[in-house]
């Protein structure tokens, strides 16, 4: 009877560590107010009081089952944005965060920098996360009007990008989003290298 008790304790105490997850790093970006800090700091289980928008940058180490994100979010004031390519390198992902219930300026501003960023040599091929976030407020535009206007399909065509709804009432929605990166990711992870 000893034989089977045996087995049963290595074969849960003898594996060893758990392989370490992947980490990628990350960079961040949208104009102020669009809610960066507040849906990165809920996914890092910080308190949402006391939040204040992002100056200059700051780094995240977001946590995930089968990955670490480490996020660079860039802030997105007028004075900043014109900076934020010298932070692009060493980037494997970006996620844009744009305010689906902006004014029509600042959603044509989002635009424009969303394009910017498609098409910026660090960043190109690259996979993207859109988040259309503030669906939860009466203004707010579908995902479908988000795509439409911000013309993404012609614009990202090759390349691999989602559009996704969130707000921070939804928290479960933003983490499948994530999720959907992470597989992007992992994907570029097993591509053959070019030359």
């Amino acid at each position: 009877m000893m034989l089977p008790r045996c087995k049963c304790f290595r074969a849960l105490c003898c594996k060893g560590p758990p392989p370490p997850r992947p980490e990628y790093d990350l960079v961040c970006i949208g104009l102020t107010g669009s809610g960066k800090t507040s849906l990165l700091s809920q996914l890092c289980s910080e308190s949402p009081e006391n939040i204040v928008s992002t100056t200059g940058f700051s780094i995240k180490a977001v946590p995930f089952q089968n990955a670490i994100l480490n996020v660079k979010e860039l802030g997105g004031a007028d004075n900043i944005r014109k900076y934020w390519s010298r932070y692009y390198q060493g980037s494997q992902g970006v996620i844009f965060v744009l305010d689906s219930a902006s004014s029509e300026d600042d959603l044509e501003t989002a635009r424009n920098e969303l394009h910017s960023a498609l098409q910026h040599p660090q960043l190109c091929t690259l996979p993207f996360l859109i988040l259309a976030n503030h669906q939860d407020k009466p203004a707010a535009r579908s995902v479908q009007e988000i795509k439409k206007y911000f013309e993404l399909e012609p614009l990202a065509r090759g390349k691999r990008w989602i559009l996704k709804p969130c707000s921070l009432d939804d928290m479960e929605a933003v983490k499948d989003s994530f999720s959907l990166l992470i597989n992007l990711l992992e994907e570029r992870d097993f591509e053959p290298s070019r030359m």
